[in-house]
């Protein structure tokens, strides 16, 4: 498209980023195996969110950059950010600069997009991990949970190598590639219950029904 139009990459990368937030039906994902495209939704709903709820979602995702889906997670509210009417985005901007956050850096954005997409496409990831006594292993996974314990994240899935489910400690993975091979359905149930303050974020608490 550069090339097509006489710009320059970062030209067309910026009017795409603005159509996206403007409404228009376009994904963007960053990281290896990323890019543009067009989406099923022509347009995104109408939102209605006081500008504390806008603020208090701003403040959980810039407070986790570690956390699955961070930068789409990021994107998504921009979008709604624009498409807040004038005075309650000004409310809301007022409101965000007397709340800071300082949180670690997130992983590596080629293992992070690598495992989101693997989890996303239900495919094998191939990644290159570190145990914590320092020994490295190249292990193929199927992507069963992203998991979060302590402020920490980590990756739950279905071990070739070791024929069981095991949790990967997200920061130590060095390397993460998805493999054209699909998972063969395993399942959240195979990994038991979650402890009693766990829960899915979709932010129901299905276990009392």
């Amino acid at each position: 498209m550069a090339a097509e139009f006489g710009v320059s990459v970062r030209t067309i990368k910026r009017d795409l980023d603005s159509l996206e937030r403007s409404g228009a039906p376009l994904w963007s994902r960053p990281g290896p195996g990323g890019g543009y495209g067009l989406s099923e939704v022509a347009s995104l709903r109408p939102v209605s969110l006081s500008p504390a709820q806008a603020v208090a979602i701003l403040a959980a995702v810039s407070a986790a950059p570690d956390a699955p889906y961070a930068d789409l997670a990021s994107s998504g509210m921009q979008k709604i950010m624009d498409v807040l009417d004038p005075p309650a985005r000004a409310r809301a901007e007022r409101l965000a600069e007397r709340v800071w956050v300082n949180s670690p850096p997130p992983p590596r954005r080629a293992v992070r997009s690598a495992l989101e997409e693997a989890m996303t496409e239900q495919r094998v990831v191939r990644i290159s991990y570190t145990s914590v006594d320092g020994t490295s292993t190249s292990r193929d996974v199927e992507p069963v949970l992203f998991g979060s314990t302590n402020g920490r994240w980590y990756l739950i899935g279905w071990c070739r190598l070791r024929h069981a489910m095991r949790w990967f400690l997200i920061a130590r993975i060095q390397q993460a590639r998805v493999t054209a091979a699909p998972c063969t359905g395993h399942t959240v149930d195979e990994i038991g219950d979650p402890p009693a303050t766990a829960r899915p974020v979709h932010g129901r608490d299905d276990r009392s029904t």
